[in-house]
């Protein structure tokens, strides 16, 4: 079985109940619920919430694979890791130690359904015990000591030349149940990395990341949606 995990909270203190802000149109949860309740590949989504009113919120879409998981409330204070809700989830249900755990951010709303079946697929194919989706930077990068992380500055690159280096978007990750309990960690030791587009890479933190966001996700999803039919 390939299980969906998505974790939100009422608690924000950048932006109040950020996770049912509209964003786009829709309460911002809304737009990965869609792409995993599109995809072939899942199974189940679980969302785990401390918060009636995202409770509610996500009941009202009425997508038939989304169930709604009452996270302790130890686990949804701001000092509570994501690993910690995904062991007290797998902790309450009885699944095997052979099912992929999918674990979705709700505030990387640029996932796409393409984006969960590539990354599942990619799992599948490879020998690995987890993966997760980063986007490649072409950007330079320096040390705290002056120094250069990713190019010879005497020999700067052109930017078609260059590989750039991957960042971590925090959109997915993937495992087997079995690896998440044993490391204790979304991640295991053999990763595999998935790659994005590079207008993935942003994150819903500030205000500022909201606006940018939005006009990212109007040109580079909206638009192809308007001309082929999703299911909304």
């Amino acid at each position: 079985m390939n299980i969906a995990f998505v974790p939100v909270r009422c608690g924000s203190k950048s932006i109040p109940l950020k996770n049912i802000k509209i964003f786009c149109g829709k309460p911002l949860v809304y737009w990965s619920l869609l792409a995993l309740e599109n995809s072939e590949n899942i199974d189940v989504v679980y969302l785990a919430t401390d918060c009636t009113e995202i409770k509610e919120v996500v009941n009202s879409f009425n997508f038939s694979k989304v169930k709604v998981y009452d996270r302790h409330p130890n686990n949804a204070d701001d000092s509570a890791t994501t690993e910690s809700v995904m062991l007290e989830f797998i902790g309450s249900r009885k699944i095997s130690d052979s099912d992929l755990f999918i674990l979705i951010q709700a505030t990387s709303p640029m996932i796409q359904t393409k984006d969960v079946d590539g990354s599942i697929d990619q799992f599948k194919d490879e020998d690995c015990d987890s993966l997760l989706t980063c986007v490649r930077i072409k950007r330079f990068f320096w040390d705290d000591k002056n120094l250069p992380i990713n190019y010879d500055f005497k020999n700067r690159p052109r930017r078609q030349d260059f590989d750039g280096i991957l960042m971590e978007n925090g959109a997915l990750y993937i495992s087997k149940v079995r690896s998440i309990k044993k490391n204790k960690n979304r991640l295991g030791q053999n990763i595999s990395v998935y790659e994005m587009e590079e207008f993935t890479a942003i994150e819903l933190d500030e205000e500022d990341d909201w606006l940018i966001a939005e006009s990212l996700m109007e040109k580079h999803i909206l638009k192809a949606t308007n001309r082929h039919k999703v299911k909304t």
